[in-house]
């Protein structure tokens, strides 16, 4: 299983890693937890944990 990913921005010219500080909102839904991060570059990532 993929357990250690790091999750990296995919911004058109970026590729910036996301660090915990760029986490702005976490919630919990049937499909698992998401985490949502916004980057320097302004672009917003959304990760899905189960």
């Amino acid at each position: 299983m993929l357990e250690s990913l790091t999750p990296t921005c995919e911004a058109e010219g970026c590729d910036r890693g996301l660090r915990d500080d760029d986490r702005q909102i976490v919630y919990d839904s049937p499909g698992g937890t998401r985490h949502v991060y916004e980057c320097a570059c302004g672009a917003v990532t959304v990760t899905v944990t189960r």
